[in-house]
């Protein structure tokens, strides 16, 4: 099957283009209807582009589900001095691709995307915060950016009318912490990638200390389909609280992993079974992580009615977060698992709090003692009180992203633990 896989469930809204190289393109995103939304958006004007945001439910794609139009209308009305936009484009979590694929198969949706977001919220220059390793992205980027200036899509009199928006595509170090917002801000200001205390929030002083709003990739790649045909008709797919298309980026043992675009709401064992094609021969379902590395683990049992929406995995005990769905089958040491995640979790915290700073690593310590067979049962508890400690105590939340994996999966394969402990013997090798 060649890239991209596909499957005849998928709603193709914002991955309409991918694996078409015309889509890079100015005259290959127009000929889908590019920059037609940002037009639209201009004879609105601001107030209504934000209306139809709230109107279509859309919600931050980048983990949180922040609804997207009210985080606009928290900017300031009263304009006394410059607003910005930054885009997080700094996809890091493990289990994610979704992010690089919109950025590398349809740059103009997100730049298109950004104008809408600036002009609706009286920004006049638009940060692009990339991650420093996909290479191939920030040149497509970059030459995408310099054909909309050429056009006149972006900086002086966009597309005739009397806005200025500035678009500036910057290249991240590659550190994780600077996915987090208001490290962004302090490495786009040129200090170190640093999370910073809220309040104030960006809103009230963001970058350069003045107003600021950051959206992800996939979140303003959404918008310029709303705002061209209305938030009602974003609004046919997904749930009441969960409307539209989401991108799945599905990996592990599933004979079809990849990028899916489906509507909110889609069963995750139709996504397991269907779309991505089950396991190999023999195997069976263990595991699910819905939402990227730092949420809760779930259990076979967990995963048999569970809805892929906000509301639907949280009633399971976990977080749709960024819907990154690693599968785990029966092969899987979840004991080495977990510590693998711990150890990024380890390498990546910024230092900045001793709980995150001094917990992750002793978490890893202790993970690494029980895999090797010198555990005892004490640990785990240990390992549990460890996780509390860690959890909202920290400015912010890697350190209870590295907690999450650890408790869940004691609580729901505690045999697994338990038979390195007292038999020195792993279950499952993967």
């Amino acid at each position: 099957m060649a890239y991209p896989y596909t499957h005849e469930k998928e709603v193709r809204l914002l991955s309409r283009g991918w694996g078409d190289p015309a889509a890079r393109t100015l005259a290959g995103a127009r000929a889908m209807g590019g920059y037609e939304g940002l037009a639209k958006a201009l004879e609105l004007g601001r107030e209504k582009v934000i209306e139809e945001v709230k109107a279509s439910g859309l919600r931050g794609r980048g983990g949180a589900g922040f609804p997207t139009g009210m985080k606009w209308s928290f900017m300031p009305k009263e304009k006394r001095g410059p607003h910005y936009l930054c885009c997080n484009a700094d996809e890091s979590e493990p289990g994610t691709f979704k992010d690089r694929e919109l950025l590398r198969w349809t740059p103009h949706q997100l730049i298109e995307g950004c104008l809408i977001a600036a002009y609706a919220i009286q920004a006049e220059h638009a940060y692009l915060y990339c991650r420093g390793e996909f290479f191939e992205a920030n040149q497509v980027l970059a030459r995408a950016v310099a054909e909309a200036y050429e056009a006149g899509l972006a900086g002086e009199k966009i597309l005739g009318s009397g806005i200025t928006i500035d678009l500036t595509v910057h290249q991240g170090a590659g550190a994780y912490i600077c996915g987090e917002e208001t490290a962004l801000m302090n490495s786009l200001e040129g200090r170190r990638g640093l999370p910073r205390v809220k309040p104030p929030f960006p809103a009230a002083a963001g970058l350069f200390n003045r107003p600021t709003t950051i959206n992800n990739v996939e979140t303003l790649c959404a918008v310029p389909h709303i705002i061209k045909n209305g938030g009602a008709w974003y609004r046919q797919w997904g749930s009441e609280k969960s409307p539209g298309t989401k991108l799945f980026c599905v990996s592990g043992h599933v004979v079809r992993p990849g990028n899916y675009e489906l509507p909110l709401g889609f069963p995750l064992q139709e996504l397991i079974y269907d779309v991505c094609g089950g396991f190999r021969e023999g195997r069976r379902l263990k595991a699910v992580i819905p939402g990227g590395s730092s949420v809760p683990i779930m259990s076979e049992a967990e995963c048999l009615d569970c809805s892929l929406d906000y509301e639907g995995v949280a009633a399971k005990g976990s977080m749709l977060g960024c819907a990154s769905v690693i599968v785990m089958d029966d092969s899987t040491n979840i004991v080495k698992q977990v510590r693998r995640m711990v150890d990024f979790y380890a390498h990546e915290s910024c230092g900045q709090c001793t709980p995150c700073r001094e917990g992750t690593t002793w978490l890893s310590r202790i993970l690494v003692r029980i895999e090797t067979g010198r555990g005892t049962e004490e640990d785990l508890q240990t390992l549990l009180d460890l996780g509390k400690q860690m959890t909202g105590t920290t400015i912010c939340v890697l350190s209870d992203s590295a907690a999450a994996p650890v408790a869940s999966s004691i609580q729901k394969f505690r045999d697994d633990y338990l038979a390195l402990i007292r038999q020195g013997e792993a279950v499952g090798a993967a």
